[in-house]
């Protein structure tokens, strides 16, 4: 199927520790994620989920430092720009893949700066002790995962809960919210128009927050 690996297939495998599922967003962590699997002393699967789309992706670049000597595979990668204080950040967005760099170029063009966005990196194992460190700064914030793929695909069934027992372990008993295209028997619409028109819309319902305040209250998904 060209237009999908069917990430959420090799996520139903995962269990016991027996494989690495990544999707990284950056040439660096490409980079050390394809070094560590040849450097560490023992053998696993590692499936890569990374587009060959971001190979010509403007915004898509690392600098030589990120390889440098010191450096290493980010699990997590957190927010990179310069926002509002952290308490007084609204949303984060938890998402993985391309799809940021499209999150990223609407942030700015509208100029916002209390939504942060986190990428994961890296599925499973799942980052847990890495995405607890992140959310423990945005104590104000609505938690939000953000995914290209239909609901019912994608990894949006795998890291829901297991975000949740992350806010649960910092005292937090509110939801995620999903972000995404609606349920769907196949993993793209066929149609460009149509794919740009869902693409543009779910960029829009992540990023934007109403006047209402109503990003305190997170969707029960």
């Amino acid at each position: 199927e060209h237009s999908s690996a069917r990430l959420e297939r090799y996520l139903q495998l995962c269990a016991e520790d027996n494989m690495i599922v990544a999707n990284c967003s950056t040439p660096a962590n490409y980079f050390h994620i394809l070094r560590r699997q040849i450097k560490r002393n023992f053998r696993k699967p590692l499936v890569l989920m990374t587009p060959k789309s971001l190979l010509r992706h403007k915004l898509c670049v690392s600098k030589l430092e990120d390889m440098a000597k010191g450096t290493t595979f980010q699990r997590i990668i957190p927010e990179v720009e310069q926002l509002a204080k952290d308490d007084k950040i609204k949303r984060v967005v938890i998402t993985s893949g391309k799809v940021y760099y499209d999150l990223l170029e609407a942030r700015t063009a509208q100029k916002i700066d209390d939504v942060a966005i986190i990428r994961m990196e890296q599925y499973y194992p799942f980052p847990a002790k890495e995405l607890k460190v992140e959310l423990a700064r945005y104590k104000n914030a609505e938690i939000v995962w953000c995914q290209e793929e239909p609901r019912n695909m994608g990894a949006w069934s795998f890291v829901r809960e297991r975000i949740e027992e992350v806010l649960e372990s910092l005292g937090r008993t509110d939801r995620v919210r999903y972000v995404g295209r609606p349920e769907a028997a196949s993993p793209a619409c066929g149609y460009l128009k149509i794919h740009e028109k869902e693409q543009k819309a779910l960029v829009a319902d992540a990023i934007t927050i109403a006047a209402s305040g109503s990003s305190k209250k997170a969707a029960k998904a």
